[in-house]
């Protein structure tokens, strides 16, 4: 059987440089105050070391450097970087867990058993080849996401026209499975969660194919955004249809709603997003539900048919007039 490898030998090839600096020495040649790199560290969702221990590269110290000179050209304020660092922290931590499991699943027979020594060794020895390959594509992707939010900034920003800025008018979606709760009782573990991924992969395949956004998944629900409704009511039946075919995921409910959300921190909120998500509800499985903004906004369109269903009572919004959204037969 082969030994586990060093820890610190793992944590230095993955870091690319030598543990060499303890925080003092960071903080010292990096030119920042020791409290604000407290705040940085933290918002990066690192642990806080104790000042002895020798826990910081060359490459942290860069980072440090960095930072501070976006802070001296007044690129951002100190707030701004905690910010951006944390919208980076949170992003990774995910990134890096769901590689670690996916070469993890891949080298160990039964997934449910910890990574054997020898599935950790050859871990290791695929990040020792490969990392070089592997953190372009890192690069890549967060540069084609800036540039399609960078794009969207610029058409809302037009849309306005001069005028005061007001919260953007968006397609916002739920598209949430049927039975998860009980189908939460009945499967083990490793199924559940194969059925999610499936689930996830497939929602996320079609809104990115479309043309819109998928702004976060959780577990048995996932959110989407679109920029026009027409694009929205696509995804929407696109998913319920996709999923409908999917032997090893049961439907889903569909809620969509049309009107002025707020983005923040790659998240959307507002009156908006409570009413898609209340719409889910409403639907059958299989279906998709929209609110009367969105039904308007569809009504004209070729390929689509809209049908008026009983008004309901929802939590927080009152009566609401539901339709619901199918495709035209003609």
């Amino acid at each position: 059987m082969a030994d586990l490898p060093d820890p610190k030998e793992i944590e230095e090839l993955l870091l690319g440089g030598e543990l060499r600096y303890t925080r003092v020495d960071a903080v010292r040649l990096s030119g920042v105050t020791r409290e604000f790199s407290g705040r940085l560290w933290r918002a990066f969702g690192y642990p806080t070391m104790p000042d002895e221990a020798v826990a910081y590269t060359e490459g942290d110290v860069a980072a440090l450097c960095r930072i501070r000179r976006l802070m001296d050209d007044g690129v951002l304020d100190e707030d701004g970087v905690i910010r951006l660092v944390r919208a980076f922290g949170q992003t990774m931590t995910r990134l890096a867990e769901w590689q670690v499991n996916l070469l993890s699943s891949m080298l160990t027979r039964d997934q449910r058993e910890s990574p054997t020594a020898e599935a950790v060794q050859q871990i290791v020895g695929i990040a020792e080849k490969h990392i070089d390959d592997f953190e372009p594509l890192v690069v890549h992707a967060w540069r084609r996401q800036l540039a399609a939010a960078g794009t969207r900034a610029v058409a809302a920003a037009a849309a306005q026209n001069g005028a005061t800025p007001a919260r953007q008018q968006t397609t916002v979606g739920f598209a949430d499975m049927v039975s998860f709760t009980q189908m939460s009782r009945e499967l083990e573990e490793l199924e559940l969660a194969r059925v999610v991924e499936r689930f996830e992969e497939t929602a996320a395949d079609i809104v990115a194919a479309s043309g819109g956004r998928l702004v976060k998944t959780l577990g048995d629900e996932v959110l989407f955004c679109a920029d026009s409704p027409v694009l929205g009511g696509e995804i929407a039946l696109t998913i319920a249809e996709a999923i409908k075919d999917e032997t090893e995921v049961p439907d889903v409910r569909v809620g969509v709603a049309y009107g002025p959300v707020l983005p923040l921190m790659g998240d959307v909120f507002g009156t908006t997003v409570n009413l898609a998500a209340r719409l889910t509800s409403l639907a059958r499985p299989g279906s998709v539900v929209i609110d009367a903004d969105l039904a308007a906004e569809l009504e004209d369109v070729n390929g689509f048919e809209i049908t008026r269903i009983v008004r309901r009572p929802v939590r927080g919004l009152g009566i609401i007039q539901p339709f619901v959204l199918r495709r035209s037969q003609a």
